[in-house]
């Protein structure tokens, strides 16, 4: 096996984005008695979230927003979509969701099963374009963070998926060379496409069965990365 650092993404890969957005957003939901308005569900409220959540995680991939204007702006803009008026806004909503989130604790399934079985054999690092301050809440949280060597984020590396320079930056911190490293993620813009023309190999994670993609391997179950990386 050439293998021997394995590069993992960190949302949707590892920790459940989803699973846990949709449990803080419950709870605000109920906390700031967001149904006392009558104009939308806790269904609306999650799938707003979502559907903003995502277009500003796509122009601040491609350098359009600076991290700050998705904290600032992300939920006044779910709101605005769901028509609440501005005077009804609930202060503090943005801060409670930043300080609630990374604190909630579902993985991926078989997550720590397949971590057990890889950290006998390589090194585990996580490559992500969250933020610093975030992603360490939610690899302590979730009990992850002892799985991996190196923690590279957009903001230590000063770049951000798909850039060469983050992963220029990732085999300077962990001494790897481009032969020896596998990336592992989600997104088939910033993990795949960016570790692909980096010259790194990739596993593209794909629960949703997606056709459409370019990767060295693709997975629907973690539990499957055991068969592509047996150990020695």
């Amino acid at each position: 096996m050439k293998y021997n650092h394995i590069l993992f993404d960190l949302d949707h890969t590892l920790w459940d984005y989803d699973a846990n957005a949709k449990e803080t957003l419950s709870d605000l939901y109920d906390a700031y008695e967001l149904a006392r308005h009558g104009l939308f569900s806790i269904e609306a409220f999650i799938d707003t979230f979502f559907e903003v959540n995502s277009a500003l995680w796509v122009e601040y991939n491609h350098d359009r927003i600076p991290k700050g204007y998705i904290r600032q702006n992300r939920f006044r803009k779910i709101f605005d979509q769901l028509r609440l008026p501005l005077q009804y806004y609930p202060a503090g909503i943005d801060e409670d969701y930043l300080h609630t989130c990374p604190t909630k604790t579902h993985t991926i399934p078989h997550a720590f099963e397949v971590l057990d079985h890889l950290k006998q054999h390589f090194q585990l690092h996580i490559l992500t374009n969250g933020f610093n301050d975030v992603q360490s809440v939610k690899l302590e949280k979730s009990g992850l963070m002892g799985y991996f060597d190196k923690v590279i984020t957009s903001e230590s590396a000063a770049s951000k998926k798909p850039s060469a320079k983050i992963f220029e930056f990732t085999l300077a911190e962990t001494g790897a060379s481009k032969e020896e490293s596998l990336m592992i993620g989600d997104n088939l813009n910033t993990d795949i496409k960016g570790a692909r023309d980096f010259g790194i190999d990739q596993v593209f994670y794909n629960p949703e069965n997606t056709t459409d993609y370019q990767a060295t391997y693709a997975i629907g179950n973690l539990l499957e990365l055991k068969a592509i990386l047996p150990g020695r």
